[in-house]
């Protein structure tokens, strides 16, 4: 896998920033024509959590989303934006973020990632229930977050994908994967299935403290890209000063050999951030990864009737 990750200093979420710097992304990796053909069907997978605004860090911000979409629309591409989040449904979620008008403007559809299709996503036979619009698809770009996470410490690149699991299997695996080495091996597993050919890190506002709804939301000031997860996450880590060793998805990957986990073989391009790191970012009291079967069969309940309201109003 490619390295080579780009790190973009930009300050603000004015569309002509935002447009700028992940087209300078995309140049320095290669152009767009090394991701995608003309005509290509792309997944753009953001992170869509749970229906918040865009004045929180909880959801993908909405103009990094829109200039990727239209990147890829100028370039001859068909972006469609799709998630299963773990609360409502995609369209609530692009309805709070004030993106869907701006989305039909473009003629980029949006996509609840339902209809499981059963995917054997390890050598260990492991089936797991993955959207098919993800898997149809020609193409994936991941948008993940930059946030701490609860159970995980914080989450850059890899554990976005999880979003392409349909519905509420997602607590299911939370319940049966409780031990957090399980979970992240499973999180690595389905990322190397679907195999997202680049991943754009939204860090211009990123969340601290107990994410990965709930935390604080804090200017940082980049956008991260790359096609190698595991080199994002380490590059990240350095952006707040957190030690790679501490993060569970990292420590995984270098078990698994998936990735590139040795720092002096990841090249850093774009803008110097060495005398930029945040030292005040508030790492998360950490939780266990497993739910109780009363708050899955809870969470089931509820993301039925959401699911349900939100396909009568789609």
């Amino acid at each position: 896998m490619d390295t080579t990750v780009v790190v973009t200093r930009c300050e603000t979420y004015e569309s002509p920033a935002i447009a700028e710097a992940i087209a300078r992304q995309f140049d320095l990796l290669g152009g767009v024509q090394k991701y995608v053909k003309r005509g290509d069907s792309v997944l753009l997978k953001p992170n869509f959590i749970a229906p918040r605004s865009r004045r929180h860090a909880t959801q993908t911000h909405p103009v990094v989303i829109l200039e990727v979409a239209r990147l890829l629309k100028d370039f001859g591409a068909r972006p469609f934006v799709g998630d299963s989040p773990a609360w409502g449904n995609v369209f609530g979620c692009v309805k709070k973020l004030q993106l869907d008008k701006d989305l039909a403007k473009l003629a980029v559809p949006v996509r609840q990632l339902n209809q499981p299709r059963w995917s054997n996503v390890s050598e260990r036979n492991r089936k797991v229930g993955i959207s098919s619009a993800a898997l149809e698809a020609d193409v994936i770009i991941n948008l993940p977050k930059f946030k701490t996470h609860q159970q995980l410490v914080a989450t850059f690149a890899v554990k976005n994908m999880f979003g392409c699991v349909a519905g509420k299997r997602k607590a299911l695996w939370h319940f049966t994967r409780g031990k957090t080495e399980e979970f992240c091996e499973l999180l690595i597993e389905i990322y190397k299935y679907l195999s997202p050919a680049l991943t754009i890190i939204d860090a211009v506002q990123a969340m601290d403290g107990q994410g990965p709804i709930r935390g604080r939301t804090r200017p940082l000031g980049w956008l991260i890209a790359g096609q190698d997860p595991i080199a994002c996450e380490i590059v990240c880590s350095e952006l707040v000063d957190i030690d790679p060793a501490n993060l569970p998805i990292v420590n995984q990957a270098k078990v698994m050999s998936f990735g590139c986990h040795d720092r002096k073989k990841i090249q850093t391009i774009g803008d110097d951030y060495s005398q930029s790191i945040a030292t005040d970012f508030k790492l998360p009291i950490l939780v266990p990864v497993r739910f109780s079967l009363l708050h899955v069969c809870k969470s089931i309940c509820k993301q039925i009737i959401l699911l349900a309201k939100g396909q009568k109003k789609a």
